[in-house]
């Protein structure tokens, strides 16, 4: 039964609060076959992502996630519809997880003018602030602030019952941004989860030019959060720590932060080799493949059959291509046409009109 459930499950395109209450009680294998899937979906649509940026088919740079789909994905599988989300760039499984339609990611890379972002803003900065996913502000650290503001602005409503997520780099948190954004969700006491990466670089930074404490956990009790740490390679931990700290947060505790270990296995972006990367590190337990970890995992114990996993490879191929596909034959922007002011704005006007 197991295994006719896992073949039908599909990607879907909207997350709702009671599809995000039926991941947290699903049995822990079942959720984590779930979170594979998502990973998977994201590994195999970012390589297609890099082989069409050294085709020359898209402009501007590629940043991928590959190493730290397992934190991702956890950040978007907890969250009801109701909650903000507010990604980066590197995290495509926790977008699709939250409910980001795939075409929406292909449309906006090859700038198409009906993605979210109408071929505009370069390829990385999308959002469906509608959807309450918050589109990415360069400065990565703004993002902590940025959910902080839209949490206030919940409560300030009369809003109930509702949580927000930032995720961040390890370099992202030395930000002045983000101690100002981490100080006030403590001082005001909102339903924040943050989770950091340390990828152990921040571009060719590493963590000895960074900052200077032990681990960055130790933060935590100087904000006022509760934190935890994790190793950001392993699937079950990364659900187990997110996904209760997303609960602790709905349950009024104070703001969560969340420290994953990983080591990216790609460079900053397709343009960098990444050879700033020492020997050592990469021999280090936190730079192991996440997503053949939790395959490796699915067959240790025999969730599925390998016809079944063979067919959820395929399953993502397909999705993958039918995006790409779509997203392809879409009209670009017409400088001379397009309407270039915001959404916002237009309708505002149009209520003066």
């Amino acid at each position: 039964m197991l295994q006719t459930a896992a073949r039908s499950k599909r990607s879907t395109t909207k997350r709702t609060a009671a599809s995000a209450e039926a991941t947290a009680a699903k049995p822990a294998h079942e959720r984590f076959l779930e979170a594979f899937r998502w990973m998977l979906l994201a590994r195999t649509m970012e390589e297609k992502l890099v082989s069409l940026y050294r085709g020359g088919h898209i402009t501007g740079g590629v940043y991928i996630g590959k190493g730290q789909e397992a934190v991702s994905v956890a950040c978007g599988l907890f969250l009801e519809k109701n909650d903000i989300f507010a990604p980066l760039i590197r995290d495509q499984a926790g977008r699709s997880a939250f409910g980001e339609p795939l075409v929406d990611v292909a449309r906006t890379y090859l700038g198409s003018r009906l993605g979210p972002m109408r071929g505009r803003d370069g390829n990385i900065h999308r959002g469906r602030p509608r959807d309450n996913q918050l589109a990415m502000i360069s400065h990565l650290g703004a993002m902590v602030s940025a959910t902080v503001g839209a949490l206030m602005a919940k409560r300030f409503k009369g809003e109930k019952n509702f949580v927000g997520l930032t995720a961040i780099g390890e370099g992202g948190m030395q930000t002045g941004s983000c101690h100002e954004g981490m100080n006030l969700a403590a001082v005001e006491q909102v339903p924040l989860v943050v989770v950091a990466t340390n990828n152990h670089y921040a571009y060719s930074t590493s963590n000895e030019r960074e900052f200077a404490c032990h681990d960055l956990i130790e933060r935590a009790i100087g904000y006022g959060f509760e934190g935890y740490g994790l190793d950001g390679t392993d699937l079950t931990a990364c659900l187990d720590v997110i996904g209760s700290a997303v609960k602790r947060a709905r349950a009024g505790r104070p703001p969560q932060l969340v420290v994953a270990s990983i080591l990216r296995l790609s460079g900053h972006g397709e343009h960098d080799d990444a050879s700033y990367v020492t020997a050592e590190v990469k021999r280090q337990p936190f730079a192991q493949d996440c997503l053949k970890l939790a395959e490796k995992t699915i067959v240790d114990l025999k969730l599925v059959n390998a016809e079944t996993l063979q067919s959820w490879h395929e399953d993502a191929a397909a999705q993958v291509d039918e995006a790409i596909a779509t997203a392809q034959k879409e009209p670009a922007p017409e400088a001379d046409k397009e309407d270039w002011s915001a959404i916002s704005t237009r309708e505002l006007l149009d209520q003066f009109q």
